[in-house]
């Protein structure tokens, strides 16, 4: 669309009746996020995708082709800002993705595609950037950071560093770095970590933050000494507090499986912060939540619901995300010149969305989309990623004992619903035939990772609790964050094996196999990440999978989603990496049986 500086006269014309507007919505009740007012009455002149007049009466800017829709008294609330999040959660593509959450009223997104440049570096970033640009709604792109997310952990399948990220810093689409989730390597002094941001600061744009530990002693100050300006990681109040007291704004997320909001919006509720520093946001959200429940409406109305006044949810969904990107002057309100991005709805504290307005265009209304986004198609070269090296059988899942034991003790990665950090347990375990076994009644079953960038053949055994699988079966994905290598998670060995085979056949996704039976498969042959298929496609197949896991006895919210983190070695406590298995709290590797 035209910047402010291309139509800032057809602005001021229209604004003085000098020229009709494109598009003027009547007797709105005016949300303004600025002055924390609901003002009724109100017009709303729109032209060129831009506020162009924003008053008690928007009849001078009506020509004959001027179109006019009646808001009916109903509140005009700015176009929803999700500040933090990665399309590839959603299974999807960015157009699919956009497609899916613009009938909620998101009408901004700020995406993250650390996943991809993980499986195809700084080329996978530059798809997904285009992409984004030609979508009729506002998609910024942040530069990821961490590829791989912590050296010496683990392997990606691609890795970016400081040229990369000032190359792209020129891209027009690209707002900042990425979440820094090396946060030891920026207290540390790390010269990869301190030279992307270097080079982000340098283009005068922000610094997006990462920091997943609770303590928040010298390691958290010397990280936001390093240049991190948001973070999204908090999970309690005292998180909240400390980011915002630093200068950081306070990123509250609730996606498909973290539930983070309720307990640090206390820092406003209980604590009485001020609430401009801190944002709302979504991080992870699968095709079935965007689908079924919605997108940052969905956060909105549960941010309301804790406690917070409408106003106050709504401008940490708009206006502060807006003023923490340095784009006050574009997005997050609905005053003149910004782009004109705007929902109808008739009620603020369950925000119904039943009209939505992008860059000036009426897109949805009443749930539905109604204007045309084009699919979009990606390069072969993006596809035919899992490049496994071999087909597994069961007993490469062996896992051997020390000779002559009968019981072992082990690591297990433990867990945490609605939570991505993961709890360091230790079980004991049985050993048959000089093999350990799996204990389904204190509910361990087996993890693997599987390379798939490579074609080595390796994969790393483990053991995972949490999931309350009771029959026969094994989960396989390629959405294993962040070096996206293959997790498979089963009670059945010859299952996992069958899992694994059926993503390297179908170039990634995720599939569940129960009993040697496929009982669910969302392929996603776009880098092993993404369907190309349309988000209501994905959602059916996601919501198969959701009941094949139930049916196999998990009763965890949003499974997939934990499933999907079990490698992310910038969380603690533990984690399974290509290297073995990672200690996050002390960011080294460790053995996953105890010594004695």
């Amino acid at each position: 669309m035209k910047s402010w500086n291309e139509c800032a006269i057809r602005l001021t014309d229209v604004a003085m009746g000098r020229q009709p507007a494109d598009l003027v919505i009547t007797n709105g009740r005016w949300v303004n996020v600025h002055s924390g007012e609901i003002i009724p009455a109100m017009d709303f002149a729109i032209a060129d995708g831009r506020f162009a007049y924003v008053g008690p009466d928007a009849s001078h800017t009506i020509g004959e082709e001027t179109r006019v829709i009646d808001a009916g008294g109903r509140y005009a609330v700015p176009g929803l800002c999700d500040a933090h999040m990665h399309v590839e959660s959603g299974m999807v593509t960015v157009t699919e993705f956009a497609r899916a959450v613009l009938p909620h009223g998101t009408t901004s997104m700020f995406i993250d595609p650390h996943e991809i440049a993980n499986v195809l570096g700084l080329e996978g970033v530059r798809l997904m950037h285009d992409e984004a640009m030609s979508l009729p709604m506002t998609v910024f792109v942040q530069m990821p950071s961490c590829v791989p997310s912590a050296p010496g952990l683990e392997n990606a399948g691609a890795s970016i560093g400081p040229s990369d990220v000032a190359e792209a810093m020129a891209w027009p689409g690209i707002i900042g770095l990425g979440e820094v989730m090396n946060f030891p390597g920026v207290a540390h002094g790390d010269p990869t970590m301190h030279g992307e941001m270097a080079e982000t600061m340098r283009a005068g744009k922000t610094i997006g933050g990462h920091y997943a530990s609770p303590d928040l002693g010298p390691l958290f100050h010397g990280y936001v000494a390093g240049g991190p300006a948001d973070d999204h990681e908090g999970t309690r109040k005292e998180d909240a507090i400390a980011r915002v007291r630093q200068g950081m704004r306070a990123m509250l997320r609730l996606g498909s499986a973290w539930y983070d909001v309720a307990e640090q919006v206390k820092a406003i509720t209980e604590d009485g912060l001020d609430s401009r520093n801190f944002i709302l946001c979504t991080d992870d959200s699968h095709s079935g939540t965007l689908i079924h429940e919605g997108h940052m409406n969905r956060v909105v109305r549960h941010a309301i619901a804790q406690g917070l006044k409408p106003m106050t949810a709504i401008q940490m969904a708009t206006l502060n995300t807006a003023q923490h990107f340095g784009l006050e002057r574009e997005l997050g309100s609905i005053t003149p010149g910004r782009r004109a991005d705007m929902i109808i709805t008739s009620d603020l504290p369950t925000l119904p969305v039943e009209l939505v307005l992008a860059q000036g265009q009426l897109v949805a209304q009443d749930g539905a989309l109604v204007t045309d986004i084009p699919a979009y198609t990606y390069p072969e070269f993006a596809k035919g990623t899992v490049r496994m090296g071999r087909s597994l059988e069961a007993d490469d899942f062996d896992i051997p004992a020390p000779a002559g034991t009968e019981g072992v003790k082990a690591r297990v990665i433990g867990v945490i619903e609605n939570q991505a950090p993961t709890r360091a347990l230790e079980e004991t375990l049985p050993v048959r035939g000089g093999i350990v076994q799996m204990d389904q009644k204190k509910d361990v079953c087996q993890i693997a990772l599987v390379e798939r960038h490579k074609g080595t053949g390796h994969l790393t055994n483990g053991f995972v609790s949490g999931f309350g699988y009771n029959k026969p079966c094994a989960m396989a994905s390629t959405v294993a964050h962040d070096s996206h290598h293959m997790i498979v998670v089963g009670t059945s060995k010859a299952d996992m094996a069958l899992a694994a085979n059926r993503l390297k056949e179908v170039g990634g996704g995720v599939v569940l196999f129960s009993e040697g039976e496929e009982l669910a498969l969302v392929e996603m042959p776009i880098a092993g990440l993404m369907s190309d298929e349309r988000s209501e496609v994905v959602a059916g197949k996601a919501d198969r999978l959701v009941e094949a896991m139930a049916q196999c006895g998990c009763t965890l919210n949003n499974a997939y989603m934990q499933h999907s983190l079990l490698a992310l070695v910038v969380i603690p406590e533990l984690r399974i990496s290509d290297m073995g298995l990672v200690d996050v709290t002390k960011f080294q590797m460790t053995e996953l049986l105890v010594s004695e």
